[in-house]
């Protein structure tokens, strides 16, 4: 989508995307969808969210959108995993939709995608204009700048500097989450509602699954990959892992992700 992916799809990474559902990422868009919409789901990732979208605007269609077609497959498994006859399938890229008409779903939603693009203001021209008038653009983006976590552990101050690093030298932006509705007032929607929500991983079974999550992703997926060739010694990455662990130990314990995220109707 115009800058390079960060994350990859390592095993760790994906552990972390099936995890998502309408419910626990999306709720803000949940009022707002009613049974024959029309709703195309840009960079749908491994499809769990885009599935649940899809049981509640159903008997309308989803497009399912990804930058290609081995990230789009993932959606599809999981899309023919849970027997749902009503989506479609795209690759393309949110910069330029080519292949989509100008008004052609009356919502069109994307779970942390403008954090990864390279020009943002233009991602969101293009889903406006392929959104309905009257319709609505749906957008959520984690914001690392407004990570919070307890005990504080050195190894993790240092996997966030890390972090915004990196995702800045692919060219996207970490903090996305905070400039959401200045990008939509930017691109001139007729009104933008803008919210706030968290991901919290707090009880020992959540503490577990997220620090292991990320000790992975730092050591062995393509974040490790980059962050090797940016120059950052495979101790240093060890080390992090272990700090990620630490937490994951600790009874008190406590992380929260915070999202912004805008509904904004053409």
């Amino acid at each position: 989508m115009g800058a390079e992916y960060l994350h990859g799809h390592h095993e760790s990474v994906l552990r972390s995307h099936r995890w998502r559902t309408a419910e626990n990422s999306a709720a803000y868009l949940l009022p707002r969808l009613q049974p024959g919409q029309s709703l195309l789901d840009v960079g749908c990732g491994p499809g769990t969210i885009t599935a649940d979208l899809a049981a509640l605007v159903a008997p309308g269609r989803v497009t399912a959108l990804e930058h290609t077609d081995d990230a789009l497959a993932l959606a599809r498994d999981e899309i023919a995993r849970r027997g749902i006859t009503n989506v479609d399938f795209m690759v393309g890229d949110v910069h330029d939709l080519l292949d989509i008409p100008d008004d052609a779903h009356d919502v069109v939603h994307a779970h942390q995608v403008l954090q990864h693009v390279a020009d943002p203001v233009r991602a969101l021209h293009e889903m406006r204009r392929v959104c309905k008038p009257g319709g609505v653009v749906a957008v959520r983006d984690s914001d690392y700048g407004g990570f919070v976590w307890s005990p504080e552990i050195a190894e993790l101050d240092q996997w966030m500097r890390l972090y915004q690093r990196l995702a800045r030298e692919a060219g996207g932006e970490p903090n996305a989450g905070r400039w959401l509705l200045g990008l939509a007032n930017e691109v001139g929607f007729s009104e933008v509602v803008a919210s706030s929500s968290t991901w919290c991983f707090a009880s020992p079974e959540d503490r577990e699954w997220w620090g292991s999550l990320w000790a992975e992703r730092v050591t062995g997926s393509s974040f490790a990959e980059r962050a090797v060739a940016a120059g950052v010694a495979v101790d240093d990455l060890e080390r992090i892992a272990a700090g990620w662990r630490t937490w994951a130990a600790s009874p008190s314990g406590w992380f929260s992700v915070l999202h912004g995220e805008i509904l904004a109707t053409v």
